[in-house]
């Protein structure tokens, strides 16, 4: 998905490449230390070269001890340089992650509800993003720029030395070219196979009892073991490809070692240079192709930033972040359903077809159909979860979708067919986790569900912590403080599906009173199920059937024209051997 623009002008910055840009003015300072740094190691060679000349010669051991504490100095200053490089580099780090974290994790929800998976990925990309950045590995760049400086110093000390660094600067470039080369398709291979594997795990965990319940856990367990082999396999395949030019480089690095010391001591041996020079040409050499060293070292990691740089960048440009609207009064709970169609993404036919009805405020709607009729996805859209294809789904005028979402939760109540609840307290969940919400208001909630009881006869009521997904709770409670959390603030718009699923006669009777309860008080409730005995208090029924409306009217009328229809016998299926019978014209 492109960022939109206007006609006429380039294109909008990513967000991921706006927050990096916001790294500028440090990245600038990280620079600024790095040249600093680099200028001052020349303080070893020269170091070197003048105890050899000077020291050794003249054997003084005042100027031994003069030189050795200004170098000493000098690289105290380096260390402290380079710490203030890192420090400048983690800070960026941190206010990258502010400018990223809240959007990712927003746009994480985005692709869930959109059925385009969890994409949990996103949030690890985003440290491996961040870790880049504001690590080590960063600092394989800022220390390349100054190759150049210590081979033109080389150059000047003898043309011979420099070309001995030069040409053993380019192999090492090039065979680390060629190790990028023979390991990049395998590593990607490998990064995208862990990152199957992750996921299926985690959707293995999630439906635990379902998966030892029916004894799937061989089966997926062979599932996850291939998405693990092909990990793996692939890894251990890149492992072997660079091998071959780890080897080399490290062969090739050692070798232009021994040539400068071979030269330098051949040089010395001609009277072209001074011995002290043999020293310094070594450490400078060494100075000057260590960058390539340390980014050979680095490549797996900056190839895995690359990776998760282009992985979050695509989620983030997926990401419709809402636009700042104008709050809206309290809504009085009218929904209108003007010519909605709708098909989830990568839905081969529409869900939803043509669907045009409207609910008053206080009325109680129930809607009803067979399986697989589009009710919950009805539900969804009446709600903003998802966005109407074709038409607009509107509350007192205004289209849900567009709706602020903070502000529309607190008028307006959903509750899909599983409940789930969150590791925190029973209290905080019927609150969802407001922290301005009061103990009375929690409470009112709980009573409206008729849930009040049930969660003083918990260990320690309210304050009870339900464990990660409600887990010390059963389906029933869980499904009667989700109740209480729907209920919580008195909302005004009520959508329920499937409420009653996993409640006992008790708990039903229970649901009936809070909704009828909320519809006196005035609010707006639809509730979705395929018990027709709950519908006893409901003012409008309708019928969904293949994703379009089938019946919409008065509760009894509906249910008078449903119970004629079941009450007409079925017609008689064929006999084998009679042929069926053809429709007359006009029939």
């Amino acid at each position: 998905m492109a960022t939109p623009t206007k006609t006429g002008q380039q294109p909008l910055a990513s967000p991921l490449a706006r927050a990096l840009r916001l790294g500028l003015t440090p990245i600038c300072f990280a620079a600024l230390f790095s040249l600093i740094s680099n200028m001052l190691y020349l303080a070893l060679p020269i170091y070197t070269n003048l105890i050899y000349s000077r020291v050794i010669t003249s054997q003084s051991g005042s100027t031994l001890i003069v030189l050795s504490f200004g170098c000493a100095f000098v690289f105290l200053i380096s260390g402290i340089i380079d710490h203030y490089r890192q420090m400048v580099l983690s800070g960026f780090g941190v206010v990258f992650d502010q400018q990223l974290s809240s959007r990712t994790f927003a746009a994480l929800f985005d692709a869930v509800v959109r059925r385009q998976g969890t994409r949990a990925q996103a949030l690890r990309d985003l440290d491996t993003v961040r870790g880049a950045i504001g690590g080590h590995a960063i600092n394989v760049l800022f220390d390349l720029p100054w190759m150049p400086v210590f081979m033109v110093i080389l150059f000047a000390i003898d043309p011979t030395i420099g070309v001995v660094t030069l040409l053993g600067g380019v192999t090492l470039v090039v065979l680390a070219f060629l190790q990028d080369r023979a390991t990049h398709s395998a590593l990607k291979e490998a990064s995208s196979a862990a990152i199957t594997s992750y996921s299926f795990t985690d959707a293995a965990l999630r439906n635990g009892e379902v998966v030892r319940a029916l004894g799937m856990l061989p089966v997926l367990g062979r599932m996850w073991a291939r998405s693990r082999y092909v990990s793996v396999a692939a890894g251990s395949t890149a492992l072997q490809n660079g091998s071959f030019y780890s080897g080399a480089i490290k062969f090739v690095r050692m070798l232009i070692q021994i040539l400068i010391i071979a030269v330098g001591a051949w040089l010395v041996v001609e009277r072209t240079i001074q011995s002290g020079l043999l020293f310094a040409n070594m450490i400078l050499a060494s100075r000057a192709l260590a960058p390539i060293e340390r980014m050979v070292g680095s490549w797996k990691a900056l190839i895995e930033a690359h990776e998760a740089y282009k992985r979050l960048d695509r989620i983030l440009l997926d990401y419709e972040q809402p636009v700042p609207v104008t709050k809206l009064p309290v809504p009085t709970g009218r929904m209108s359903i003007e010519g909605v169609s709708f098909a989830p993404a990568g839905a081969a036919a529409l869900v939803l077809t043509n669907l045009n009805f409207r609910i008053e405020p206080g009325d109680f709607l129930g809607i009803i159909g067979p399986s697989g009729a589009g009710k919950s996805t009805l539900a969804r859209l009446m709600v903003g979860i998802w966005k109407p294809g074709v038409g607009a789904v509107r509350l007192d005028g205004a289209d849900v979708y567009s709706w602020d979402r903070e502000d529309f939760g607190r008028n307006v109540a959903y509750q899909p067919q599983d409940t789930e609840l969150f590791a925190g307290t029973v209290r905080d969940n019927i609150a969802r986790f407001l922290p301005d919400a009061t103990d009375e208001q929690v409470v009112a909630a709980a009573q409206q569900a008729d849930a009040h009881n049930l969660i003083l006869r918990l260990s320690k009521g309210y304050e009870t912590e339900l464990g990660e997904g409600g887990a010390v709770l059963s389906a029933g409670q869980r499904q009667r403080v989700g109740l209480a959390r729907t209920l919580f603030g008195n909302p005004k718009l009520i959508v329920l599906d499937e409420p009653n699923a996993n409640l006992d006669a008790e708990g039903e009777a229970a649901l009936m009173a809070a909704l009828e309860r909320a519809k006196q008080r005035g609010a707006t409730v639809v509730l979705i199920s395929h018990k027709p005995a709950v519908f006893g208090v409901a003012d409008k029924i309708l019928v969904l059937v293949n994703g379009q409306i089938t019946d919409f009217g008065p509760c009894d009328e509906v249910m008078s024209r449903l119970g004629a229809k079941r009450s007409q016998p079925a017609p008689k299926p064929q006999g084998p051997d009679q042929p069926p019978k053809l429709k007359e014209v006009g029939a």
